[in-house]
């Protein structure tokens, strides 16, 4: 009996690992699908976005933070090992990061070795919107302890009546509808009622901390959303037309235009203000969403405890320098919203020096205490979140490939010379945008953010801004040589049959 009650005694003067763990901030990650910065919180004089607005209030607002790849596929599978696009293999949608780096741990996979409850609800890796909606798409199974994958209205019902550039192609081409269906139908209501069902479950078992990720696939094509209220708030006739395009486009080198789709020619003004009023309408019913799931996390008491992020995968074009959608390197595509609530790690404010995707990794897992990988290649920005004013790395290198889509991995394509294909590589410092085709031969830009904000003057062959070219030039090709493996192992896919299957492929 003596001995018994002294194993009594000891064992319970043992830190058991559930209560440690408890005490970890829990981290809630909230991504939006194709998400430029068209929202109120910065600045945008259109955009009704009072639950984002909120957000941002709460932390820190990153004014400058870029994607290393303007696609959902590369821009998702660099964000979530913490690697560069050239570093994770993956230049296209149709690639996931298991074929090329295995056993890379992913920034939830990190959580879960931890003993962190990982959950996904919606698109986290890439997802064929809108046909793969409902499934798991691309999905990492390593990542998730649970996985959840609603289909709503605007998948099983609203596809017959989409209106679309191309009739009956939707995921990669200008596509809308005014849904007559409420909030509650949709998938990204349904993803919102999900993350409420999870967090009422990990209010009520707090012997572990979570990671719960959602991912909203609006305001992705087809812009679907319900017409009241959020069609009804953006009126067509007070939508915008960008004016000077052809001005505009006199100056750029023919990759910067690169990302132009034929279909397009086929756009009016009217139909330009079509699409814009319902990507306002999309954005409006994600905020709508998100505030569902923040208002859940306050209502449970979990706040306190848990760090917030919203991000998007990449920006999105709405008629700048005559271009829609995404895969250029200017502002409208590169940049994205970030948003980072941490609940004694930060006071608030507005962080302007450039970011990356990259540094979202080694930032949670910091917070966290939570192991990293060594390999990783962003910087943590926990000393921005206590001090916005601080620089950090100071710029963010985004990427785009021309002259045809990669198939393939390896030392050819990631050097750029696999045939007639050429990288883009663009270098955001504080006041430059400086951006070289082809390593120069295809064309270099220079936008002088101080007075040039929508990069509508190219200076690159302006003699007076030689030297900075030739400064900029330099940064470039050192943030590039960066990007690739330390160990100078460049990831190759060996097999197509690893590739998924043509009908999985975005148009």
């Amino acid at each position: 009996m003596r001995t018994f009650l002294i194993l009594l005694l000891l064992v319970a003067s043992l830190p058991f690992a559930p209560k440690a763990q408890a005490q970890k901030p829990n981290v809630l990650f909230l991504i939006s699908d194709d998400l430029n910065n068209y929202l109120g919180c910065y600045g945008d004089p259109r955009a009704k976005t009072p639950n984002i607005d909120k957000l941002a209030s709460r932390g820190v607002r990153f004014d400058r933070a870029y994607c290393t790849f303007p696609l959902c596929g590369p821009s998702r599978n660099s964000m979530l090992t913490g690697l560069y696009p050239n570093s994770t293999g993956i230049l296209s949608n149709g690639q996931i990061f298991r074929q090329t780096i295995p056993k890379q741990w992913s920034l939830p996979q990190a959580f879960r070795l931890d003993g962190y409850f990982a959950a996904r609800i919606g698109k986290l890796y890439h997802y064929n919107v809108p046909n793969s909606i409902g499934t798991n798409g691309h999905d990492d199974p390593g990542s998730w302890e649970l996985e959840m994958n609603r289909a709503g209205v605007d998948r099983l019902e609203d596809q017959s009546k989409i209106f679309s550039l191309i009739p009956g192609n939707f995921g990669g081409t200008l596509s809308w509808y005014a849904s007559p269906k409420s909030d509650e139908f949709h998938t990204d209501g349904l993803a919102a009622k999900d993350a409420e069902w999870v967090l009422e479950r990990c209010a009520k078992e707090k012997d572990r901390p979570f990671f719960l990720a959602v991912g909203f696939f609006r305001p992705h094509t087809p812009y679907v959303s319900p017409k009241t209220p959020y069609f009804d708030m953006y009126p067509e006739s007070e939508m915008p037309v960008v004016q000077g395009v052809k001005e505009d486009q006199a100056d750029l080198p023919p990759a910067a235009l690169g990302s132009y789709k034929k279909e397009q020619d086929k756009l009016t003004d009217d139909l330009r203000r079509q699409t814009l009023q319902a990507y306002y309408a999309s954005i409006s019913f994600m905020d709508a969403q998100v505030g569902r799931v923040v208002d859940a996390l306050d209502r449970l008491g979990l706040s306190e405890n848990t760090i917030i992020v919203f991000t998007s995968d990449h920006g999105y074009h709405m008629g700048e320098h005559g271009l829609w959608q995404k895969q250029s390197v200017f502002e409208g595509s590169a940049r994205v919203p970030l948003l980072i609530v941490a609940p004694g790690a930060t006071k608030g404010g507005v962080a302007k020096s450039p970011v990356s995707h990259l540094d979202l990794y080694p930032t949670l897992t910091e917070l966290c205490g939570v192991k990293a990988p060594a390999n990783i290649q962003g910087q943590s920005l926990v000393g921005m979140l206590q001090d916005p004013k601080e620089k950090g790395r100071g710029w963010a290198l985004t990427q785009v490939v021309r002259g045809g889509g990669f198939r393939r991995g390896g030392a050819s394509a990631a050097a750029g010379d696999n045939g007639n294909r050429f990288f883009g590589y663009s270098l955001r410092t504080d006041r430059w945008r400086y951006t070289e085709w082809g390593e120069g031969e295809k064309g270099r830009e220079l936008y002088d953010h101080e007075g040039d904000a929508e990069e509508l003057t190219n200076l690159a062959n302006d003699p007076k801004h030689a030297k900075t070219v030739e400064e900029l030039s330099r940064q470039l090709r050192d943030a590039v040589k960066s990007s690739f493996p330390a160990d100078g192992k460049i990831p190759v896919l060996d097999k197509e049959a690893v590739m998924w299957p043509p009908n999985l492929t975005e148009p």
